[in-house]
């Protein structure tokens, strides 16, 4: 699997990656120099390519950052803009599921968990009864960031049940594993490395793309993809952060033959890499993919009826 991760890292070097982007800050009313917009708009990797990030700088007391979601029900990114009354940035989080309307993976708002992992999967076929269980990967703020050094963005593996207050985690995958508890708790001997994740947001997501400042896919591990699946080019949303405590969000337009068609996994955790990120992660993607900034549009949504509607999304004010 890992000669597989490194043969996925491809194409252009540092110096060429970075020409791509032009800074349309301007164009979308950004005016300072805290939160800055850029796109690229062109080839990447002998395709048509098209996507933006934002960089926003998390030193500045005058930046927020905090999540919004829903219960059983989902809005578009524009719905979330409009009755979070037009915040700078707005950008699709977790995955979930269709039916019920509900989150799969953790959001942390204003320093309480609001959505819950999907821990535990009820396995299929000869493996009937039995679970496999996984660490999903979440990124959010530590509470004392501010209190600290202003730089306190974290990358981590967690573990979420209803009927704690906290989330859990660790800095590392952890390898799944299969049982038959329908329900793990704390006490389950491959937890024990577990610690409380103090953090004032947090969405979470899937796979970790950069770990240690290096392209790490742990895709094997959280079970989000299966087969050749991360070889596949779609729309993609992630997010990472630079050692200087800068975050990035990125979008990547797809599904859109000749004009935009999208990014494998591996080329989105070198898109990340060539940006500064010391960790990031993927994070739900597809018809989902949407960046709103200063209520406009970014990428266009593959979805042909425009925007999907979402149950999470994280929003950045200035």
């Amino acid at each position: 699997m890992k000669k597989t991760m490194l043969f996925l890292i491809l194409g252009l070097t540092f110096l060429q990656v970075k020409a791509q982007w032009k800074d349309v800050s301007e164009s979308f009313g950004l005016k300072t120099e805290s939160i800055k917009l850029f796109e690229w708009q062109g080839n990447y990797n002998d395709s048509a390519f098209r996507a933006y990030y934002v960089k926003i700088n998390t030193k500045d007391k005058q930046v927020t950052i905090n999540t919004d979601t829903t219960l059983y029900r989902r809005l578009t990114p524009m719905q979330f803009y409009n009755r979070l009354q037009s915040p700078t940035v707005v950008v699709n989080a977790s995955f979930f599921e269709f039916k019920n309307n509900t989150n799969l993976n953790v959001i942390v708002k204003d320093g309480k968990v609001v959505a819950y992992n999907l821990n535990s999967m009820l396995n299929k076929g000869k493996d009937t009864f039995t679970y496999t269980h996984v660490l999903a990967s979440a990124i959010g703020m530590k509470k004392n960031g501010f209190l600290k050094n202003n730089n306190e963005l974290d990358v981590a593996y967690t573990f979420t049940d209803s009927s704690m207050k906290n989330v859990y985690y660790q800095s590392t995958p952890l390898a799944p594993f299969k049982d038959s508890i329908a329900k793990l708790n704390l006490n389950h001997p491959r937890l024990q490395n577990l610690a409380p994740w103090k953090v004032s947001w947090a969405v979470g997501g899937g796979p970790v793309l950069i770990r240690d400042k290096q392209i790490s896919i742990s895709n094997e591990q959280e079970r989000k993809f299966t087969g050749k699946a991360i070889l596949d080019r779609h729309p993609r949303t992630a997010m990472g952060y630079t050692k200087d405590g800068d975050l990035i969000i990125l979008a990547i337009q797809g599904r859109m033959k000749g004009i935009a068609v999208g990014a494998t996994l591996g080329e989105t955790a070198s898109l990340l890499l060539n940006l500064g990120c010391i960790e990031g992660l993927n994070l739900d993607g597809g018809g989902s993919s949407c960046l709103l900034v200063n209520g406009k549009e970014t990428i266009k949504p593959s979805d042909p009826t425009g925007e999907r509607p979402v149950p999470a999304i994280l929003y950045v004010n200035q």
